[in-house]
């Protein structure tokens, strides 16, 4: 059995599992709109950068999961690949994707559904260094219990291949979409904040023409969620906007973190 290990314990979040396991406890009960139990979102959009800057936003988007712990099963995980260039979607070769709370199983079925797809490929150097997926996998084990994971790395792909990808994954209410992306990135603090006004105008209605490369890192999987859920008929809720300016860091250079709930 082969088994990712982490590539950003130590850096983005705790290595140390009980301190990463009360980090994200932490920021679940901290969140800006904390979710009330009734019908499951089917997608979530979520931040990626290290917990001290967007663990807060992430807490908000994982929250809306929270009283759904035992119903979702599988995790079907896109974000947007930093450090090997991706021609598609990269799933990976491994069988579990390992962080220090414990081993996460993935769906090898669903994943060689997937690779019947043109734009799906193999690519274990496209997952053993990303960030975007893993810092997800804590928030997750926290909020779901067990579940089975379908990871891909997106690369150059059009919003129709990937509304392809969650069309066949898609599932009933033990399957959860996830998101990860960050907003802009490295503008002063009040020119983000309108940047990240317009991506979230963008997304509450659902049209992916209006996201640019400057709305947000993960534009592609975004604008492929967006396009599914239009389809589909899901409404969005905005659950939370802030930047590093916000949380953890000055405001002359900042990032923007946002987190929405679909269902």
């Amino acid at each position: 059995m082969s088994t990712r290990r982490p590539a950003v314990a130590g850096l983005f979040y705790p290595a140390d599992p009980a301190q990463l396991a009360a980090d994200v406890a932490r920021h679940l009960s901290e969140a800006v709109q904390p979710h009330e139990p009734g019908s499951p979102p089917k997608a979530v959009i979520a931040p990626h950068a290290g917990y001290a800057y967007s663990g807060p936003v992430a807490g908000s988007a994982f929250s809306a999961a929270a009283h759904h712990r035992g119903e979702v099963e599988r995790v079907v995980l896109l974000g947007p690949s930093h450090r090997v260039p991706v021609d598609g979607l990269a799933v990976p070769r491994d069988d579990v994707f390992e962080t220090p709370l414990g081993g996460v199983p993935l769906d090898r079925p669903a994943i060689e559904a997937a690779l019947a797809l043109p734009q799906v490929v193999e690519s274990d150097a496209a997952h053993r260094e990303e960030h975007s997926l893993e810092v997800q996998l804590p928030f997750l084990q926290e909020v779901l219990g067990p579940f089975h994971l379908v990871p891909f790395s997106v690369g150059q792909a059009r919003a129709e291949e990937v509304a392809e990808v969650l069309d066949l994954l898609w599932g009933g209410p033990e399957t959860l979409v996830v998101i990860s992306s960050d907003l802009s990135h490295y503008h002063d603090y009040d020119a983000a904040r309108d940047l990240d006004a317009a991506t979230t105008r963008a997304i509450e209605s659902l049209d992916p023409g209006c996201l640019g490369e400057q709305s947000a890192c993960g534009r592609i999987p975004v604008s492929g969620l967006l396009l599914t859920a239009r389809r589909r008929g899901l409404a969005v809720r905005t659950l939370d906007i802030r930047s590093s300016g916000d949380t953890a860091g000055t405001r002359d250079r900042v990032v923007g973190y946002g987190a929405w709930s679909l269902a």
